[in-house]
C-alpha cells in the first residue's frame, strides 16, 4: 500500500496512545463514505411489514385484537360480544375521576367512556385485517352474508381523533355505527373484582346524549365538577364511509364539547389525515435500528416499540396498568412499586425519550409528594404511594381506597415506602442517556434528595455498630421486615446518586456527609443458604413474582456479575427466586432474562424470553394478570436490549450476551449511558464494527467484543486518540459531537447498517 499522509499520521499517533491506532486505509474508503454508499441500508416499509400483526380469524378480547392510541386517546378492537358486531373502544388517558375523599383507585380512578359497534347487515363469515405497524394503521375486510366491507383506520397521532374509513359493498350499504357509553364508575367497584368500594361512593351521573348539526355528543358530567365528552360525525365521501370520533377531558370547567365537536369537524379526508400521521411514525422508527435473525423475538420488540408510542407521549399521564386502553381492570390506577418503572425501561436504549412521561410528571407535579408521607416528615421528605392518579394524587389511604406511603416500623398503614426512590432511577436512567443537567438539577436532586431524607429520620445503629431500618414492605412479598433488601439496595443507590449528583452540580451540600456516613455503615444484603432474603429474619420461602429483594442486581447495579465475590449469591438468588412455580409472573421471565444478560448467559436470557412467550404474551402481545396490564411485554422489550447493549458503570458493553443463534445482528443509533448513539453489526458469530457517536463529550469505554488489534478512527478516516485500559476496554478520546468507528485493523466493513437475514420461518402476530 503506498505511503500516505493517513499512514503517517496514523504511525504518529501510535506513539502517543497506549493501543496500537489504525488506518482506514486499507478498506479503501473512509466509514463516513462507506457508509454513504451503503445509505441508510432499511427499506422500512419492507422491513417493518415483518413485524405487522395479522389476523383471519375474529379477535374476540382486549388481548388478541389490533389497538390503536397516541398516548391519549386509544382504541381496542374485537368482536363485541354476543353479538354480529365489532367493537371499537374509545378511552383516554385523561379521562378519570376527581374525588379524592374515595382514594386513588376509586374517588380518582380511571374512568370508562364507551366503545362503538360496527353493525354490518349480514352475519360475518370471515376477516382479513392487518395493523401495518410501519404507518400505524389498521386496513383489512370484513366478509359477511351479504357482501365485504373494507375498512381502514387509525388514531391520529397529533390529534385526538379516532377516524374509520369503512368501504361496504353493494349488499353491505347498511351497515351502521352505534355508540354504547359506559357509565362513569371505577371499574373496580365492578362485583366480579370482589373489592368492596368505600362507604358513600356512588356512580356519576348518567350520560348526556345529544345532538349538534350532523354530530352527536354523549357529554359525561363528574359529581365532582367538569366532564368528559365523546363527540362523533360520519361523513360520506365517494363509497366510502368515514367515522369521526374525538374525546377530550376537562375539570373542573365543562369546557370540553366545542373541542371535541371542533376536531370532528374540521377532520380531513383519511388520505390526507394519514400524511402529517405517517410523517410522524416513519421519523419515529428512524431514531434506531435493531434486527436480529429470530424473527418472531423481532418483530415484537418492533411490535412493543409501535405499542410504547400508542400508549405513552412526555406530556401524556404517566401510564396507567392498561396504558390508553381501559378494559374492566382491578387496577384503574397508575402503580408505582414495578408497573411505571418497567413500562418505561425501554425508551432509553431504543432512542425515545421523547416518550419519557415518568421525569416529566415527577417535575411538574414533585410539590405534591411530600404531602404523601405522614404529616411529621413533611418539611423535608417526599414519598409517592403505590397508586395515584395522573397528577400523582393519592387521595384518601386506606386498605379499600389507595395504599399510603407508610412509616418505616409501623405495621399499618403498610410501610411500602421506596417507589419513589424506585421511581427516580427511571429519571437517572434518562439522564444518564442524555446527560441533560436540567433534568439532574431540576428534578433528579430535589427529589431524591426528599426521599432519602425520609429513610434518614428512620436508620439508627444497632448493637453491631452498623445502620439498620426498622420493617418495611416490599413489594410484593406480603410481609414486613427490617432491612428489606428492596430498601437497602435503594438506599445504597440514592445515597451514591446525590454524591455523585452533588459534586456535578458543584453543591456542597450540608448532608453530604450523612449519606457518606450512610454508605459507609448501613448494614449488609440480609442473605442465606438460598441467596438474599426479603429482609432481616425473613427468607424468601415462597413463590412470588416480584423481584423487589434482587434490585441491587438489577436494575441498580449495586451488586454485578463483574464482582467475582458476589457471583455464586447471584446466581443462588436468581435460581432460587425463578425456582418456586406457582405465583411466578410474565414480569419474573423479564427481571431473569436481564438478569442473565449481566450474568453474561445469552442462552439462558433468550430461554426465558421464550418461556415468557409461551406462557405469558397474548396473541396481539398484550398481556393480563387477572385484568389488563402492560408493562411486562414493554420489559421484555429492556431484557433483549440488556442482552445485546449494557452501558452501566461506565463502560459500553456491546453484544454481552448474545446466543449462538444470534450469529448477525444489526443496531444503529442504540441510546447509552453517556449519551452515545451505538451502531453495530455482528456477522458469523463476530462483531465486525461498532461506531459511537458522542453528544454530550462524556468519558468513552468500550468492550467491543472485537478480536485482534483494532483501528479508531473518526468519520473520514483519521486516526483517534484511544488506549487500550487493563481490563482491556478501549478508552476512546471523543469530544462532544464526534464520532469514532472502532473494527480489527485490516478488516474492510462497509458501516451500513442492514437488516440480517431471518433465521428461519416465522408465524406473524396476530391471530393469522
Amino acid at each position: 500500500m503506498d505511503i500516505s499522509r493517513r499512514t503517517v499520521l496514523g504511525g504518529a499517533l501510535a506513539g502517543i496512545a497506549a493501543g496500537a491506532v489504525g488506518t482506514a486505509g486499507a478498506a479503501g474508503l473512509s466509514p463516513a463514505a462507506a457508509a454513504e454508499l451503503g445509505g441508510d441500508g432499511v427499506d422500512w416499509a419492507d422491513f417493518l411489514a415483518t413485524a405487522d400483526l395479522r389476523w383471519r380469524r375474529m379477535p374476540k378480547t382486549w388481548y388478541e385484537g389490533p389497538f390503536l392510541g397516541n398516548g391519549f386517546l386509544g382504541s381496542g378492537i374485537y368482536a363485541e360480544p354476543g353479538r354480529n358486531a365489532v367493537r371499537f373502544n374509545v378511552q383516554h388517558s385523561q379521562v378519570q375521576d376527581h374525588r379524592p375523599q374515595f382514594g386513588s383507585l376509586f374517588g380518582l380512578a380511571r374512568l370508562p367512556i364507551g366503545y362503538f359497534t360496527l353493525e354490518p347487515v349480514g352475519a360475518i363469515t370471515g376477516l382479513d385485517w392487518r395493523l401495518d405497524v410501519w404507518n400505524a394503521e389498521l386496513a383489512g375486510t370484513i366478509t359477511t352474508a351479504a357482501g365485504s366491507l373494507e375498512l381502514r383506520a387509525i388514531v391520529h397521532t397529533g390529534q385526538s381523533l379516532l377516524a374509520v374509513a369503512v368501504r361496504p359493498s353493494e349488499g353491505e350499504r347498511g351497515f351502521r355505527w352505534v355508540f354504547h357509553p359506559a357509565k362513569a364508575v371505577s371499574p373496580r367497584a365492578d362485583p366480579v373484582w370482589n373489592k368492596q368500594p368505600p362507604a358513600g361512593y356512588v356512580e356519576n351521573p348518567p350520560v348526556q346524549l345529544q345532538q349538534a348539526g350532523d354530530a352527536h355528543l354523549a357529554v359525561q358530567p363528574l359529581l365532582a365538577g367538569g366532564e368528559h365528552v365523546t363527540a362523533w360525525r360520519e361523513v360520506s365521501r365517494g363509497s366510502a364511509r368515514t367515522l369521526y370520533t374525538s374525546v377530550e377531558w376537562s375539570h373542573p370547567e365543562r369546557t370540553s364539547a366545542a373541542r371535541a365537536l371542533h376536531t370532528v369537524r374540521r377532520a380531513s379526508a383519511l388520505d390526507v389525515l394519514t400524511w402529517e400521521h405517517r410523517r410522524w411514525w416513519h421519523d419515529y422508527y428512524r431514531r434506531s435500528f435493531l434486527s436480529i435473525p429470530d424473527t418472531r423475538l423481532q418483530s415484537f420488540y418492533w411490535i412493543q416499540l409501535y405499542k410504547v408510542a400508542s400508549a405513552a407521549r412526555r406530556e401524556a399521564p404517566v401510564m396507567a396498568t392498561s396504558g390508553p386502553w381501559l378494559e374492566n381492570t382491578p387496577w384503574p390506577a397508575t402503580w408505582w412499586n414495578l408497573n411505571v418503572q418497567l413500562e418505561y425501561w425501554l425508551i432509553q436504549g431504543s432512542n425515545h425519550l421523547e416518550l419519557d412521561a415518568v421525569s416529566y410528571a415527577l417535575g411538574k407535579y414533585r410539590d405534591r409528594l411530600t404531602s404523601q408521607v405522614a404529616q411529621p416528615y413533611q418539611a423535608d421528605s417526599a414519598g409517592i404511594p403505590r397508586t395515584t392518579d395522573m397528577t400523582l394524587l393519592n387521595g384518601l389511604a386506606d386498605s379499600t381506597s389507595g395504599y399510603p406511603v407508610g412509616i418505616p416500623g409501623k405495621d399499618t398503614p403498610t410501610p411500602e415506602v421506596g417507589n419513589l426512590t424506585w421511581a427516580l432511577h427511571n429519571v437517572w436512567l434518562t439522564y444518564r442517556h442524555t446527560m441533560d443537567r436540567r433534568l439532574l438539577r431540576d428534578t433528579l436532586f430535589p427529589l431524591l434528595r426528599k426521599a432519602i431524607n425520609y429513610y434518614l429520620h428512620f436508620l439508627a445503629p444497632g448493637p453491631d455498630g452498623r445502620l439498620h431500618l426498622p420493617a418495611t414492605f416490599s413489594p410484593e412479598y406480603g410481609v414486613n421486615a427490617p432491612d428489606t433488601n428492596y430498601d437497602l439496595a435503594l438506599i445504597r443507590w440514592g445515597c451514591k446518586t446525590l454524591l455523585d449528583t452533588a459534586r456535578e452540580l458543584r453543591i456542597a451540600d450540608p448532608l453530604a456527609g450523612k449519606w457518606q456516613q450512610v454508605l459507609a455503615t448501613l448494614t449488609g444484603y440480609p442473605a442465606d443458604e438460598n441467596g438474599y432474603m426479603i429482609g432481616a429474619g425473613v427468607p424468601f420461602a415462597k413463590s412470588h413474582r416480584h423481584y423487589s429483594h434482587l434490585l441491587q442486581i438489577y436494575p441498580l447495579y449495586e451488586i454485578t456479575w463483574e464482582q467475582p465475590e458476589h457471583r455464586k449469591i447471584i446466581e443462588t438468588s436468581l435460581n432460587h427466586w425463578v425456582g418456586f412455580e406457582g405465583a411466578l409472573q410474565g414480569y419474573t421471565f423479564t427481571g431473569a432474562a436481564s438478569i442473565s444478560a449481566q450474568m453474561l448467559r445469552g442462552e439462558k436470557a433468550a430461554y426465558y424470553l421464550g418461556e415468557l412467550q409461551k406462557r405469558y404474551i397474548q396473541p396481539n402481545t398484550m398481556y393480563k394478570e387477572s385484568g389488563p396490564v402492560i408493562e411486562t411485554p414493554l420489559s421484555a422489550a429492556k431484557s433483549m436490549q440488556d442482552m445485546l447493549v449494557q452501558s452501566w458503570g461506565g463502560v459500553i458493553r456491546l453484544f454481552p450476551a448474545v446466543p449462538a443463534a444470534w450469529g448477525d445482528i444489526a443496531l444503529r443509533d442504540f441510546r447509552t449511558e453517556g449519551a452515545f448513539l451505538l451502531s453495530a453489526s455482528r456477522s458469523g458469530g463476530k462483531t465486525r464494527w461498532l461506531k459511537v457517536h458522542s453528544e454530550a463529550g462524556a468519558p468513552c469505554v468500550l468492550r467491543p467484543g472485537i478480536d485482534g488489534e483494532l483501528t479508531v478512527t473518526d468519520k473520514h478516516g483519521w486516526p483517534r486518540r484511544w488506549r487500550r485500559l487493563a481490563n482491556g476496554d478501549v478508552q476512546v478520546d471523543l469530544g462532544r459531537g464526534q464520532d469514532a468507528y472502532v473494527y480489527r485493523r485490516g478488516d474492510r466493513p462497509d458501516f451500513a447498517v442492514r437488516p440480517v437475514a431471518p433465521g428461519g420461518a416465522s408465524d406473524p402476530w396476530g391471530m393469522p
